[in-house]
């Protein structure tokens, strides 16, 4: 049986862990722009919670929120064609310092039923009927959205190993294999989450990443930017956030040691962990900061080798490093730790599980590069758009239909 990658005319509600005004990019987001191309849309912000309004009552985003629940703003806001955003009316307690099941479910589903409100009145106000419910890792505040809102289809999608954050894990542990089990499908963007929901729901599918990569591609023109025409080559360089959390500072550490003639560049913010350690002492590691979005492609553009040092732990061996393919777009051979997570990227980049497998890899790559191998990187990394990811879960969601 062949099964449609297509969804058109139909209204879709998403609920998530980010509101639509956080600064960051966000997964959730991206999804929601690709969805409206053909369907309705509403993406629901987290309603405010106690804690947030004690904590932060003075943040401009607080403050508008308090005024929607106050009766002074509108919280339905029309963002484009087909596409809304709702800040919620109702305030949310603050209740994952509660150690008791019971109390907490009792308290978690007065907080679901508040939050259901607010998307009810919004949903009927847009006048969406059949709802498609998309619940971007919301285990708690969604719990009971699907009870509550009995939308046609609901997806818990996967995306973060949550559980390994004390705050997630107190009750997430009893709370998310439950809301992944009475979910009508889980769409996860890395194989090892797909097969953790998998142990839950049966109906749990890989659906791939999309990445925003135009700004990385067709760039190899681009100046060498002043703080890197100095150090030597050959550059093996990283971009991104340097956490200790995620990052092997050990490992980094080992490369330049074994290599000295290779220059180590960082480029990112550092955590406490970064800038204490002791790789600000070895002469060919370089820290250069963070740097505006904009200039990330001249700074990968510079490097003769691109790395991804990560630990294996329960935060990395499930995420997708969105970094890589943003790497591959502008043609770079890459240096990974292997995870089950990075599997799909087996056939384009170097994996490594050892210190020493790194400094082999990254010789390899400087010997044998070639712009045949270049081509290919840019060829594998430009499948992965929003595009592509929309329609995976377009396909999960008639597979469950056809089942049914």
């Amino acid at each position: 049986m062949n099964i449609s990658d297509s969804i058109q005319n139909r209204d879709i509600v998403i609920v998530g862990q980010q509101p639509w005004d956080v600064e960051i990019g966000s997964n959730c987001k991206n999804l929601a722009l690709e969805f409206s191309k053909h369907n309705r849309v509403l993406y629901v912000n987290s309603p405010l919670d106690r804690i947030t309004l004690y904590k932060q009552k003075h943040d401009p985003k607080v403050q508008k929120r308090i005024d929607v629940i106050n009766g002074k703003a509108d919280g339905l806001i029309t963002l484009q064609d087909n596409l809304w955003n709702l800040y919620p009316d109702r305030m949310i307690e603050s209740i994952n310092w509660v150690r008791g099941s019971f109390i907490y479910d009792t308290l978690n589903k007065i907080n679901n039923k508040r939050f259901a409100s607010s998307i009810s009145k919004a949903i009927k106000r847009l006048g969406f009927k059949d709802v498609i419910l998309f619940n971007d890792n919301d285990m708690f505040r969604s719990f009971y959205l699907k009870e509550l809102l009995q939308p046609d289809v609901s997806i818990y999608y996967s995306r973060d190993y949550m559980l390994y954050v004390d705050y997630w894990k107190r009750h997430g542990e009893r709370i998310e294999p439950l809301i992944i089990k009475k979910s009508d499908l889980c769409v996860a963007n890395s194989t090892y989450l797909a097969s953790y929901c998998a142990k839950y729901n049966p109906n749990s599918f890989y659906v791939g990443q999309g990445c925003d990569l135009e700004m990385f591609t067709n760039q190899a023109g681009l100046p060498i930017p002043d703080d890197l025409k100095n150090i030597g080559k050959p550059v093996i360089g990283y971009v991104g956030a340097l956490q200790s959390i995620r990052l092997d500072i050990d490992l980094l550490a080992h490369i330049a040691k074994t290599k000295p003639e290779w220059s180590i560049v960082l480029v990112g913010p550092e955590d406490n962990e970064f800038q204490a350690s002791s790789l600000h002492n070895i002469p060919n590691i370089h820290f250069l900061g963070s740097k505006p979005g904009a200039m990330l492609p001249a700074y990968i553009n510079a490097f003769d080798v691109c790395l991804n040092p990560q630990k294996v732990n329960q935060v990395t061996i499930g995420n997708y490093p969105r970094k890589i393919d943003e790497y591959l777009a502008m043609g770079k051979p890459t240096i990974a730790t292997r995870t089950e997570a990075m599997s799909v990227f087996d056939q384009h980049t170097y994996l490594c599980d050892t210190k020493e497998d790194y400094v082999n890899a990254i010789q390899k790559a400087l010997t044998e590069d070639s712009p045949e191998m270049q081509q290919e990187r840019v060829a594998f990394a430009s499948t992965h758009t929003w595009e592509n990811n929309v329609k995976e879960i377009y396909k999960a969601i008639n597979t469950v239909k056809a089942r049914r």
